[in-house]
């Protein structure tokens, strides 16, 4: 084997030894080497006995290595393992390159340092090994892509929620609107069956009474009656008017038409309709100041004017006044109707503006409760706002005010 004298019994251990077993002297040298490393490397015993250790590794790391083992024969007194963390190799004869596990050990005979290596082939383990990475990878990818598929599962999921939630708000609020509409029409039912009873009752005995006069001496009688009539009929109209606007405003059918108009002239217009029906002695004083014209819907101002004055007419006495002032500034636009009526307490102005809400001071005089929830509703839908002043025994003050769109000063050059 070498010139090293070794026992029958090492001998026999040695070689039949199940694991690559390779001494080399302190200059590196392969002075022993077991018939199990001879077959994993490739080589007859003679071809390898006094070459370099390093024959036995590939090229790329020989000089490397030859640093380490002179290092480790310098320091060589604990066994350890060989590149821990590190994948090492070696080479057949015939090129191949495999990778390897090696502990390392030293002894000293004579004086002389040797080391002696323990060598496996760890192909196999390696491969198993790298199918495992492969298969570990197989499985993060299949794992990641079902991940994936269950997020956007998760995500389609949580969408169809958010949609089926998004209904049954939609729902919810069509179930709400329905039941106001019911409400509404319930409200409707029973106020009409008491509103419309009194002048329906007036319409009809003054008919009855007209058709009595039949002389022109009666001609008098037949006037007031048929004045009657009228007022019973133009107070139905009222009624229906206002229950239409309201079934409009609920369903979204009022359309905003802003236009550009003379302010005073449709308020002049206003007074001279509803002079009409003033009580014994009452004045309607209107006043104007700052620009005329103004960028609003007419129709709805109208309405909203027409109805806060007769509610002034209403709620006061005989011979009292009722004060209109418009004024149009360079900002906004503010309306103010005020009266000196029964008021309104503290109390009630908190619902003035509800559907069907009437004061609690007013239960003698005639109303739907309607008439300024339409109001507040109309200046809603023009982006204005409506303000309450009013004390009982002392009257009510509204106060509406919109933005001016108009350039006053374009207005004052244009009409110059």
């Amino acid at each position: 084997m070498s010139n090293i004298t070794i026992s029958r019994e090492f001998e026999a251990l040695f070689n039949n030894a199940a694991i690559g077993i390779i001494t080399v002297d302190g200059t590196g040298n392969i002075v022993l080497v077991n018939q199990y490393a001879l077959k994993q490397f490739g080589y007859e015993e003679s071809e390898l006995l006094e070459r370099p250790i390093e024959t036995l590794i590939p090229k790329r790391y020989a000089h490397r290595h030859e640093r380490h083992r002179d290092g480790y024969m310098a320091h060589s007194e604990n066994s350890r393992p060989m590149g821990m963390g590190m994948d090492l190799y070696a080479v057949k004869k015939d090129g191949q390159e495999f990778p390897v596990e090696v502990s390392l050990s030293s002894y000293t005979i004579k004086g002389v340092h040797y080391a002696i290596a323990f060598v496996s082939d760890i192909t196999v383990r390696k491969k198993s090994e790298e199918a495992l990475i492969k298969l570990n990878a197989k499985l993060e990818s299949l794992v990641k892509e079902r991940t994936q598929v269950l997020s956007e599962t998760v995500a389609k999921l949580e969408q169809q929620i958010k949609e089926a939630r998004e209904k049954d708000v939609q729902l919810r609020k069509s179930l709400e609107k329905e039941k106001e509409l019911n409400e509404l029409k319930s409200r409707f039912v029973s106020l009409a069956s008491h509103e419309f009873r009194t002048p329906l009752s007036t319409i009809l005995s003054s008919a009855y009474l007209v058709s009595k006069y039949v002389t022109g001496e009666d001609q008098p009688r037949r006037e007031k009656h048929i004045d009657r009539i009228v007022s019973s009929v133009n107070t139905l109209t009222d009624i229906l008017n206002d229950f239409l606007s309201v079934g409009k405003i609920e369903e979204g059918k009022i359309q905003v038409r802003m236009a550009d108009f003379q302010l005073t002239e449709l308020c002049n217009s206003l007074l001279s309709e509803l002079n009409t029906i003033l009580k014994k002695g009452q004045k309607i004083l209107y006043h104007h100041t700052g620009s005329t014209l103004v960028n609003l819907d007419p129709s709805l101002l109208k309405h909203i004017i027409m109805n806060l004055i007769s509610n002034a007419i209403k709620f006061s006495p005989e011979n009292s006044q009722i004060k209109v002032t418009t004024n149009c500034q360079q900002k906004e636009i503010v309306v103010c109707v005020k009266d000196s009526g029964l008021g309104i307490s503290n109390e009630d102005q908190e619902h003035l503006f509800e559907r069907f809400f009437r004061g609690t001071n007013v239960t003698n005089i005639q109303g739907t409760g309607l008439g300024l929830h339409i109001v507040a509703r109309y200046v809603e839908l023009m982006n204005g706002s409506i303000e309450v002043n009013s004390e009982l025994d002392k009257g009510t003050e509204f106060v509406i005010t919109f933005v001016n769109k108009i350039d006053i000063g374009y207005e004052n050059h244009s009409a110059n």
